[in-house]
């Protein structure tokens, strides 16, 4: 059997970059796209020499219209692939709605739907049907409850879900496997790192760190999970918000927004 590729987005830092590091030690060659000037190649050159696999990457603005072209035009060209697409790229935030200006939530909009929904259908079509291929689509757990100040970032997380829900009965039957991720908070840059820790209880236990993430996240990836949602307390969670009243949940969040000041 040939060596799988896969595409991992938004691969410079965080999650992407966990998950560069797992899909290396299985002996995956990549594809990494990353913004220009993120340390892209530094990255690159690290997993080739340590991994002893082929490292490709491509610094791309994923928001612009050519970019997902661009991505399976570098395959073409080089005659590659790709056997696993990693949707990780994403914009997030943590702010009223009025503080941020329209042009970010346009960007915040094409590269958390829009990037990752024409990269599935692009890669679909470059698939070997006698090889199985695999998806990962990068929600979150923001995309199942309302959480005050992350209002687009937690519906574009939302569609994310809605998408791979449907997206995974059309496949069926296919030689394609996708799966969605839903973690909690990941320790993924030092501003999240300080706040996380200042958590208690249940709410700290929804932590993980981006390596642990993207382990659980590949392993349930290529055993056929429909849905990966990392750690108990986070199960926990998804479990009582399907039971517990309207009224209630929205007095939890009504209470929240209390303590950040608004009525």
């Amino acid at each position: 059997m040939s060596q799988l590729t896969a595409i991992v987005t938004g691969a410079s830092e965080g999650l992407g970059k966990a998950f560069a590091v797992e899909l290396a030690k299985r002996n995956i060659n990549l594809l990494l796209v990353s913004l220009p000037n993120t340390g892209l190649t530094h990255l690159a050159n690290y997993l080739h020499r340590t991994f002893e696999i082929r490292v490709d990457t491509l610094e791309l603005d994923l928001t612009h219209n050519d970019s997902p072209a661009l991505i399976f035009n570098y395959f073409t060209q080089y005659q590659i692939s790709a056997n696993i697409l990693i949707n990780n790229a994403g914009l997030g935030n943590w702010d009223w709605f009025v503080d941020k200006p329209a042009a970010f939530y346009r960007k915040q909009i094409e590269l958390n739907v829009t990037t990752p929904v024409l990269l599935t259908r692009m890669f679909l079509d470059q698939v070997d049907e006698e090889v199985t291929s695999y998806i990962l689509n990068v929600g979150s757990l923001g995309g199942t409850f309302v959480v005050p100040r992350k209002q687009v970032y937690g519906a574009s997380k939302a569609f994310i879900t809605y998408f791979t829900k449907c997206m995974q009965l059309e496949l069926a039957g296919k030689n394609v496997k996708m799966s969605l991720l839903s973690p909690g908070g990941i320790n993924t840059k030092p501003e999240l790192l300080i706040m996380n820790q200042q958590l208690k209880g249940i709410a700290k236990a929804t932590i993980f760190e981006a390596e642990d993430v993207a382990s659980i996240a590949i392993e349930g990836l290529f055993k056929g999970k429909k849905e990966i949602v990392p750690g108990a307390a986070n199960k926990l969670l998804v479990k009582l918000n399907s039971i517990l009243p309207g009224f209630v949940k929205d007095a939890i969040i009504k209470g929240k927004l209390k303590e950040h000041g608004k009525k």
